[in-house]
């Protein structure tokens, strides 16, 4: 069945893991905690220094979730279908986290020269941001993959893992997904040996390391979904979040090499496992779905704030104290951002164009 005669039922979204939900949103939290602190405090000080591994959950989380959610239906949906369906669910929020980013770099008051930039040099950079093509290219920015909203690079990764998942994974065995798996482990494994660390994938000398680490998780949670790995328990959404916090807040040591790939490798995945399998309490429901439905938003609109902190800080040199009451209120004040993004621009247009997409069905 192609695009053309889809129907319109299979578009609609399945029940949700109401707990994944949640540690999603637990993650997305981290993140920006991690990332205010890598501004201030080298990896030795920084006690959430291991944050940055709550992409991989995210891409592990992906796996399982894509697996669920169109295992049983992508056949009769067309490749052409699930497509559009991802790019109405991810890209909205690509835009406005690219245009935020460029209204930072053109209005940034502590530190930034956006006059040095011609014009046509802005507009490019702000198109392949858009159109999350890497260009890695400018030197402030540390040579992230997306000068105007860094997180963005997770999501190119994204974008080829949900490719390949319509071409090919969906109609893997499980004998096949396995294999790929335990191949993806080792490349895991090779990069956390070479580089010391999993944190690349960002930058444009790391580009690689990004398809490795998007490799790995995205193929072993669609191996728990497809393994039907589910781990019945009565942790709850808040025992697994302080399970999930803990690989986030994992000391920095020599032996890094080792125990980022192990929380990679199998620590998240049996997480997911957990979580798929928890009993949900009533009354942590409401918390899990807000939870999570603010996960990508505040996780592709954070920057924008990231970079003005960096600039005021390297400016200004606030002391802890300061810092302490800037990085807590700039946390409360980006979900609560992310919030009204949801709102007011993510949930509309998505509505909009599925609306579009199911007429020209």
């Amino acid at each position: 069945m192609n695009a053309t005669s889809l129907n319109p039922e299979l578009l609609k979204t399945k029940e949700h893991f109401h707990i994944l939900d949640g540690l999603r949103g637990v993650a997305a939290v981290a993140i920006v905690i991690f990332h205010f602190m890598e501004v201030v405090f080298v990896p030795a000080k920084n006690f959430i220094g291991h944050g940055f591994l709550a992409v991989d959950f995210f891409f592990c989380l992906s796996g399982f979730v894509i697996g669920y959610a169109y295992d049983d239906r992508i056949g009769k949906m067309g490749i052409l279908a699930f497509l559009k369906a991802r790019l109405i669910r991810l890209h909205p929020l690509v835009i406005m986290g690219s245009v935020l980013g460029l209204l930072a770099f053109l209005f940034d008051p502590f530190g930034m020269h956006p006059e040095v930039y011609s014009a046509g040099r802005v507009a490019v950079l702000f198109l392949s941001s858009v159109l999350l093509i890497p260009l890695p290219v400018v030197p402030e920015r540390y040579f992230n993959l997306f000068s105007f909203n860094a997180p963005a690079w997770s999501l190119f990764w994204e974008y080829v893992a949900n490719f390949v998942y319509a071409i090919a994974l969906y109609k893997a065995t499980r004998n096949l997904l396995l294999i790929l798996t335990i191949i993806a482990a080792a490349g895991i494994c090779y990069i956390g040996y070479s580089s010391g660390n999993l944190l690349g994938g960002w930058s444009g000398e790391t580009f690689w390391h990004g398809a490795v680490r998007i490799s790995y998780s995205f193929l072993a949670g669609l191996l728990v979904f497809r393994s039907k790995w589910i781990i019945k328990s009565n942790l709850g959404f808040v025992g697994l979040s302080v399970l999930l916090l803990l690989a986030f807040l994992l000391p920095d040591s020599k032996w890094n090499y080792i125990t980022e790939p192990l929380v990679v490798l199998f620590y998240f995945p049996f997480l997911i496992s957990l979580g798929a399998g928890a009993k949900l309490q009533e009354g942590v429901k409401k918390l899990c779905v807000f939870s999570g439905n603010i996960s990508y938003p505040l996780y592709m609109t954070h920057y924008t704030v990231l970079w003005l902190f960096a600039d005021y800080y390297f400016s200004y040199k606030p002391d802890h104290t300061q810092l302490f009451f800037i990085i807590t209120a700039g946390t409360a004040l980006l979900v609560g951002f992310a919030y009204v993004i949801m709102k007011v621009y993510d949930i509309p247009v998505r509505k909009y164009l599925m609306n579009k997409l199911k007429k020209a069905s």
